[in-house]
C-alpha cells in the first residue's frame, strides 16, 4: 500500500504501444493514494495501449512532451536538450 500522496502531482510517461496494465495499475494505485496523475507523451491527444500483441484501449494524453530546439548547458559543459511540457 502506498503512503498518502495527497496534494502530489505525478506524471506517467508513455507513448503508443505500451502494455496497458503497466499503465493502468500504477495509475489506479497512485490515484487511490491521493496523487493527481497525468499521462505525458511525445504524442498529442491519445495513445494506444496493447494487451500483449493486440491493440487495446486508447488513453487521453494530459500533457504533450516536446524537446526544446535550443540546447542548454550542463554543469560539466556538455549540452543537452531540455524537455518541455505543453
Amino acid at each position: 500500500m502506498l503512503a498518502s500522496l495527497e496534494g502530489k502531482r505525478v506524471a506517467i510517461l508513455a507513448t503508443d504501444g505500451f502494455e496497458q496494465i503497466e499503465l493502468t495499475r500504477p495509475l489506479e494505485a497512485l490515484t487511490r493514494a491521493g496523487a493527481k496523475v497525468e499521462i505525458v507523451s511525445p504524442k498529442a491527444y491519445e495513445i494506444q495501449g496493447f494487451n500483449h500483441l493486440e491493440p487495446s484501449e486508447m488513453f487521453p494524453v494530459d500533457k504533450r512532451l516536446s524537446v526544446q530546439s535550443r540546447p542548454i548547458a550542463h554543469r560539466r559543459g556538455r549540452h543537452a536538450l531540455r524537455p518541455r511540457l505543453h
